[in-house]
């Protein structure tokens, strides 16, 4: 049975390290929530270590500055690591070709130029990238929608039936399928993705559920912090299909915030988080994490 919690502090003598989600646990894309800050350093405080792991499209040097433009302190963290990192390990090394179209809008187009110091290594013994139209690709490297605020999947329709007859695989940078921008519910890369799979296409993914972006946390975990073993690490997300399971199938322990993209089930603060209808909606998924709580405090 799945333990419901009223805070971090309740469980946090027992984990040396988190690896936590950023958006619907963190902020919400428009501002950092308080209390989850303030969980954060403490859990620092008593000498935790704390790794952002985001499914974002864009590498970690983007995803500190919007943190910073978001209002979010850079002492509740120590580190991050990004979908988008571990989907540029594999673009740099040709999982998709070297010469790619691009399926997201200009604000990512730092995925392509701006790499962290690791990475920047591999890059260094690599031939180069280069961004193509569509009919010249050998791949597509998808970080998410053109205008996330008014398009669907379906306006892609289209451009993956093409991508498909000629083979193309598709590098996902972000598998999330929704994530809530404020009170809006916006469709991520995952989302076209997924599509492309339907239809017979095949597509790549990098990010949570998937191990690439765990085995790259770890190793980023390990330089700053050696030794820390799974049993220590507590994994802390809203999304049940890529937080939860991707913490399941990595042998780590999870909490799940049901105040985020399961509000409309538990409500944001926790109203209709009850056991019974936790456990029952966990059963429905398949998943049993072994804590809950309705908002990151």
């Amino acid at each position: 049975m799945t333990r419901i919690i009223a805070s971090l502090s309740e469980v946090s003598a027992s984990y040396s390290a988190l690896f936590c989600d950023l958006w619907g646990c963190l902020h919400d894309g428009k501002r950092p929530f308080g209390e989850a800050v303030e969980a954060l350093r403490a859990f620092r405080a008593k000498g935790g270590t704390v790794v952002l792991l985001t499914n974002a499209p864009r590498p970690k040097p983007s995803i500190v500055r919007q943190l910073e433009t978001l209002g979010v302190p850079a002492d509740c963290y120590d580190e991050v690591t990004s979908s988008g990192d571990a989907a540029q390990y594999a673009l740099i090394t040709g999982a998709v070709g070297r010469r790619v179209h691009h399926l997201g809008p200009p604000k990512d187009d730092s995925f392509f130029t701006e790499l962290s110091p690791d990475l920047q290594k591999v890059a260094a013994t690599e031939a180069p990238i280069v961004k193509v139209p569509l009919a010249e690709a050998e791949g597509i490297v998808c970080t998410g929608l053109f205008d996330d605020l008014t398009e669907t999947p379906e306006d892609y329709r289209a451009t993956l039936l093409y991508a498909k007859t000629q083979g193309l695989k598709l590098l996902c940078a972000n598998p999330d399928i929704v994530v809530d921008y404020g009170h809006k519910r916006i469709y991520c890369a995952g989302a076209i993705a997924a599509a492309y799979d339907e239809m017979g296409g095949q597509s790549l993914y990098f990010g949570k559920p998937h191990p690439p972006i765990y085995d790259l946390a770890r190793r980023r975990l390990e330089a700053i912090r050696p030794g820390v073993p799974a049993d220590e690490i507590l994994c802390v997300g809203d999304g049940i299909t890529t937080d939860i399971r991707g913490a399941v199938a990595e042998g780590l322990d999870s909490l799940f915030i049901t105040g985020g993209l399961a509000a409309d089930i538990f409500g944001e603060n926790g109203e209709r988080l009850e056991q019974p209808r936790l456990d029952d909606w966990l059963a429905k998924a398949e998943l049993s994490p072994p804590l809950a709580i309705s908002r990151l405090r």
